[in-house]
């Protein structure tokens, strides 16, 4: 099997504790990172989103400070704009899992906004995960975690070791007061043994064919070992 597939948000803002509907998406490095890494490697890239559409850029992680300079920014954008399977997503709801080597969930705040409740994306990261296919999710994409449950109602990841995006890091992106919820409150609050890294510094988690990372400097190394795993 050569396909991998990316499994993003559809939603374009984050709501907030006081109603407020903050503007974001999938984060730009999150995506293209894996995205040169597995499609250098030779893989084609399928997108699945709910209902089929278009992932939305948050257009902060376009920004020259978000990318350390415009130059980064410029090839970030460029890279971007080359990632065409992102205009023909599929639906979420036509996964067959049996199609993909690996599956792969970029982060932004999209994901606590939609994959956060969403079963489908739940019920497919159980089965990703039972499969023993390589599995990787970064930064706030860990919300999606959130969603997928056992017939007993334990979350499926509890027990496992998972990096995300951490409360000092939102807190530090200042965002963190505003929130309704707190990802790695609430992951911890499933079982899950959240590893905190250092703020912003790439950090990679391995456990078993779950690969996750903490923030988008992790996006890369992460690819990476989503490679290793693939042989």
């Amino acid at each position: 099997m050569s396909k991998i597939l990316f499994v993003m948000t559809g939603a374009d803002h984050w709501t907030l504790a006081d109603g407020t509907r903050h503007p974001t998406g999938f984060w730009a490095e999150e995506a293209v990172a894996p995205y040169e890494a597995l499609k250098g490697a030779g893989y084609e890239i399928v997108v699945a989103t709910p209902g089929g559409v278009v992932p939305p850029v948050d257009r902060g992680s376009l920004a020259a400070d978000a990318n350390g300079g415009q130059e980064n920014a410029d090839r970030i954008a460029a890279t971007l704009d080359s990632f065409t399977e992102l205009r023909s997503p599929i639906e979420l709801e036509e996964v067959d899992l049996d199609e993909y080597a690996a599956v792969y969930y970029p982060g932004g705040h999209g994901p606590m906004e939609d994959l956060a409740v969403n079963s489908v994306s739940g019920d497919l990261l159980t089965a990703a995960l039972d499969s023993g296919k390589p599995l990787g999710v970064v930064c706030h994409a860990p919300a999606a975690l959130l969603a997928a449950e056992r017939s007993d109602g334990t979350n499926t990841f509890a027990g496992y070791r998972v990096s995300a995006f951490t409360n000092t890091e939102e807190t530090q992106a200042g965002l963190a007061d505003k929130a309704r919820w707190l990802l790695q409150d609430r992951l911890v609050e499933a079982g899950v043994d959240v590893q905190e890294g250092e703020p912003w510094a790439p950090k990679v988690v391995v456990d078993r064919n779950l690969v996750t990372g903490q923030n988008p400097a992790s996006s890369a190394p992460l690819a990476q070992e989503l490679l290793k795993q693939l042989g």
